[in-house]
């Protein structure tokens, strides 16, 4: 399995800075949350993992058992899906006018997972059953909660060792949302994943993650060795839990 290791990240879009000496670390087997606001950085760290943003500085470490470390930075995101690393974008992000099988055939580009494409496919429509039902149904006539479950599908089809969820709860009401952060743990324990997810619903987060960071206006404000150590965080209690 393999570790990913953020150090001293600076990024951001043109003059505007985003990130601030992001460090972050996330350990073979964990499910890490990324927490924070809306504009404060969170997709922007996911994105840099990604190769989508190029940072000005510091280093994306990937590490495996075996002692290789790779540097993350200046690869495009086609080689860092080889890699074993699959994204779930904000706002699901799909093909609209292609159908749910259509859209998961898209994901399986890791070469490794093309020879898997059947047997991924039908573990997908196992874990998400709707979308069996719907495979030919065009992904842009489904409802918010249905493309939640398309676009982790997708990213499964790569069959990826770490998986990058940003913002899983945005557009989904409350009790989809909790059905969602549920999946996702039950889908990372069957898929042996490492997950890092980027989040602002909390009281959700912190059901299934083991640790997490707390980011503010670009910068690691806080960061937990466990979940009940970020729960009884004062920043926390005053931001999030309405302490």
């Amino acid at each position: 399995m393999s570790r990913i290791v953020v150090d001293n990240i600076e990024a951001g879009y043109g003059s505007v800075r985003v990130l601030h000496g992001v460090s972050v670390t996330v350990e073979p087997g964990e499910t890490v949350a990324l927490l924070g606001t809306n504009g404060n950085g969170k997709s922007t760290l996911i994105k840099c993992i990604m190769g989508m943003v190029e940072p000005g500085a510091g280093s994306i470490m990937l590490e495996d058992e075996g002692g290789t470390s790779i540097n993350l930075i200046g690869k495009p995101p086609q080689e860092i899906v080889e890699l074993g690393i699959a994204m779930v974008p904000e706002g699901r992000r799909l093909f609209p006018r292609l159908t749910v099988e259509e859209n998961l055939m898209l994901g399986a580009f890791r070469k490794s997972a093309r020879e898997r494409i059947a047997a991924n496919l039908e573990f997908s429509f196992e874990a998400f059953p709707v979308l069996a039902e719907r495979r030919r149904q065009l992904a842009g006539s489904m409802s918010g909660g249905e493309q939640q479950m398309l676009a982790v599908a997708r990213a499964l089809m790569s069959e990826p060792r770490i998986l990058l969820v940003d913002e899983p709860s945005v557009g989904l009401a409350p009790i989809l949302v909790s059905r969602m952060i549920a999946k996702i743990k039950e889908l990372k324990e069957r898929r042996n994943l490492t997950v890092l997810m980027a989040e602002q619903n909390f009281n959700q987060a912190i059901k299934i993650a083991d640790r997490g960071y707390i980011i503010v206006h670009g910068e690691i404000a806080f960061s937990a060795s466990s979940a009940s150590e970020l729960a009884e965080n004062e920043m926390v209690k005053q931001y999030y839990l309405g302490a």
